[in-house]
């Protein structure tokens, strides 16, 4: 049997310039969302990661869910797609990334208020549920804020979002 290829993550890192394509999940269960961090940092995120080459944003994130939760999912719509520009530590930041809705198809732990699950990438994880509103996901620091504010109103199809750190994101209908 051959080797299997090997795995490339599209990341580009020039510092101080960064260039990252990543697929994250909106996943809700009972008015909530799971959202993740590093343990390293302040702000919360999607659960996802970086796409691979040659795998496309609907493998990415059923792989990252496998990966991380340890469970299976389906995906029901794509929601997001985002060109990001940030800072990020030392790094002026570039991210484009698909945002699906997905359903986990196996149980996963559900509390309202603690940490449900923790995985090592690239250092600890850690996943717990937010209530699914602008205002508790603002006060939680969820990251990019677009999200935050239109999480209680989610597009009825696809949108395009370009966000400049500091500034208010433009839709493909601006």
């Amino acid at each position: 049997m051959s080797d299997p290829q090997p795995r490339h993550m599209i990341r580009l890192d020039h510092k101080p310039q960064l260039f990252s394509f990543r697929v994250a999940a909106l996943i809700f269960h009972e008015g909530h969302l799971l959202v993740n961090r590093s343990v390293a940092d302040r702000y919360w995120a999607l659960p996802g990661g970086r796409a691979e080459i040659g795998e496309s944003t609907d493998e990415t994130i059923l792989r990252e869910i496998e990966e991380e939760l340890h469970v299976k999912a389906r995906i029901e719509r794509l929601v997001w797609s985002a060109e990001s520009f940030f800072t990020y530590g030392d790094y002026q930041a570039h991210e484009m990334a698909f945002y699906y809705q997905i359903r986990l198809e196996e149980a996963f732990p559900f509390h309202e208020n603690d940490i449900v699950h923790r995985v090592a990438d690239g250092g600890e994880v850690e996943f717990r549920w937010l209530p699914a509103t602008a205002k508790a996901l603002r006060e939680n620091d969820l990251r990019p804020i677009f999200i935050a504010d239109s999480i209680e109103a989610l597009p009825e199809r696809h949108r395009h979002v370009i966000v400049r750190e500091g500034n208010q994101p433009r839709t493909d209908n601006d």
